[in-house]
């Protein structure tokens, strides 16, 4: 499979051109700038929130992972990199792979959403409202063939174990009240999607077991 993975040079859009590359996809990392990549993996340079670079540089692929994260304070930028990501695809007619947000995501138990409950740090109130409305924007968009992974509440660099849960709206705990997954265990979840779609035109969220 063609994979172009754009925000390849972050933490977690590093790991996912990591896991494709294991897995024998014939991938092209997309950035901004320069930034270093595995042997075999080709660099391209485009921004994100530009349609016409995410048609152009989509173009011969089978698939598009929009793995961008903005820097605090530019958190408004999330819903237009997302609105250009849906009209570049889908002008190509490429399939599309977003790495999302919790915020959004229901907690169990207590009918509100993850950023809407008492202890969600006000830090965090302006990526959580970007991420919400990135979600929005996929949901609305009518052309594109759009897939959603929204991460459990903690998403941090780990180890590679393969394993882990799947769900939809509801945020993944444990049996201890523990919502996470390792970056790594993140990557390997949407490249099985990627594989193997089952989430067309809809959101999901995976969690570590």
């Amino acid at each position: 499979m063609r994979i172009a993975v754009f925000g390849a040079g972050g933490a977690v859009g590093s790991r996912v051109v990591a896991e494709a590359v294991s897995r024998g996809h014939e991938v092209t990392a997309v950035s901004r700038r320069a930034v270093p990549v595995p042997d075999g993996v080709g660099l391209r340079i485009g921004d994100a929130s530009k349609v016409d670079d995410v048609e152009r540089i989509s173009a011969g692929h089978d698939l598009v992972i929009s793995a961008t994260r903005p820097a605090v304070g530019r958190e408004s930028e999330l819903p237009v990199v997302a609105a250009a990501m849906l009209d570049g695809v889908a002008r190509g007619g490429v399939r599309l792979l977003v790495v999302g947000g919790a915020a959004t995501l229901m907690v169990p138990g207590t009918g509100a959403s993850l950023s809407e409950t008492s202890d969600f740090p006000a830090e965090l109130a302006a990526i959580a409202q970007a991420c919400t409305d990135q979600l929005a924007a996929c949901r609305a968009d009518t052309a594109a063939d759009w897939t959603y992974l929204s991460p459990p509440a903690e998403l941090i660099p780990g180890t590679r174990t393969g394993d882990y849960r799947v769900g939809a709206d509801e945020l993944l705990v444990d049996s201890k009240g523990v919502s996470s997954i390792s970056m790594e265990d993140f990557a390997v979840a949407l490249l099985d999607e990627a594989e193997q779609p089952v989430h067309r035109r809809a959101r999901f969220t995976v969690a570590a077991r």
